[in-house]
């Protein structure tokens, strides 16, 4: 897959007939976010082309912007939170700083497994935590379910970045509503002593450190994937050609997705203008526009949006923990220190 993400993106554009809609008086809607992608400035761009709504975007780590919320409380100029763990957004909506949004169109485009049952946030996005591993070294169905990470025959041959990281709180906080404490606790000490080194670096990081021979088997996102394959940088294309991509557990409850999920906030003095931006991440076109730009999976999981995605093929999420999330990312944060998994 050669095709760069801005060849990709202004594919997308080119090939959506945006749907109009319903029109509001000129206002503004005001985002906190925890995204930071070129895609996202275009959805905005969109929207208010479309609407004559003004997006004003922050952007800042999803625990600062829960910070912040709090803090301003009922004078917050926020709208909509947007995070990339649905875990810190279950939290945000326990601490009420989010509110209940009435929307048949969500309610109709949200996956139902993928949404606050008090419709207080939902998910927009997928990015698949997903198994890299090296070709030549790692034998077709050597390796399957995040629970074989674990065992000792990958003792130095992996590689996951830190604990700290949102993406590894949340695929932990999976395995405990998966197993329990107990033996996710026994899992994470395992996953720890097979590490190649100490975690460090972002995702692509790993994967191109196995492409690189310093360790066998890595876990990464799939959209980081995605952008390796597309990279400009030839080098960047050539490792990910050097790596095979395993959705994990297919046989059993399915492979662990973080999210990117959106949210009404409690003090919102925009809501109308809210509605109308949290219902346009939904549509068909943002959700093309979505896959194509930042590579993650569209909510709807809809391959046909994307050439990318078309050529990864179909795969079985775990729809199982997700909504237990929330209640087990503390615990998550204890196992890992527990582990000593940096």
């Amino acid at each position: 897959m050669r095709l760069s993400r801005n060849k990709a993106l202004a594919a997308a554009l080119s090939l959506c007939a945006f749907t109009p809609l319903t029109a509001l008086a000129a206002g503004v809607v005001n985002v906190y976010s925890h995204r930071h992608y070129e895609v996202d400035q275009e959805i905005n761009r969109l929207f208010t082309e479309q609407t004559g709504i003004e997006v004003k975007f922050i952007n800042a780590e999803a625990d600062q912007l829960i910070e912040r919320l709090r803090a301003e409380g009922a004078d917050s100029p926020a709208d909509i939170l947007i995070t990339v763990d649905a875990g810190r957004m279950q939290r945000a909506a326990e601490q009420g700083l989010l509110q209940p949004l009435q929307s048949e169109r969500i309610e109709e485009l949200a996956h139902a497994a993928l949404r606050d049952p008090e419709g207080r946030w939902f998910a927009y996005t997928l990015r698949a935590r997903a198994i890299f591993v090296a070709k030549d070294r790692v034998k077709p169905g050597e390796i399957s379910n995040y629970e074989d990470l674990a065992d000792p025959k990958w003792r130095g041959r992996l590689l996951i970045r830190s604990s700290s990281n949102s993406y590894n709180q949340s695929l932990m906080a999976s395995m405990i509503a998966a197993h329990g404490e107990q033996k996710a606790t026994a899992w994470a000490a395992g996953v720890t002593r097979n590490f190649a080194r100490p975690p460090q670096g972002s995702d692509r990081d790993q994967i191109k450190a196995v492409a690189a021979g310093l360790a066998d088997v890595c876990v990464a996102n799939s959209y980081y994937y995605g952008m390796l394959l597309t990279s400009p940088d030839r080098a960047e294309r050539e490792a990910a050609a050097r790596v095979t991509m395993i959705f994990p557990n297919q046989g059993g409850r399915g492979t662990h997705a973080n999210v990117a999920a959106a949210g009404l906030t409690a003090h919102s003095k925009n809501t109308g203008e809210a509605r109308a931006y949290l219902e346009f991440l939904l549509s068909p076109e943002i959700q093309k526009l979505l896959a194509n730009g930042s590579l993650e999976h569209p909510v709807s999981m809809d391959l046909s949006l994307s050439p990318l995605h078309t050529s990864w093929g179909a795969f079985k999420m775990d729809y199982e923990t997700f909504p237990k999330l929330g209640e087990t990312q503390a615990a998550a944060v204890r196992i890992f220190d527990r582990a000593g998994w940096k």
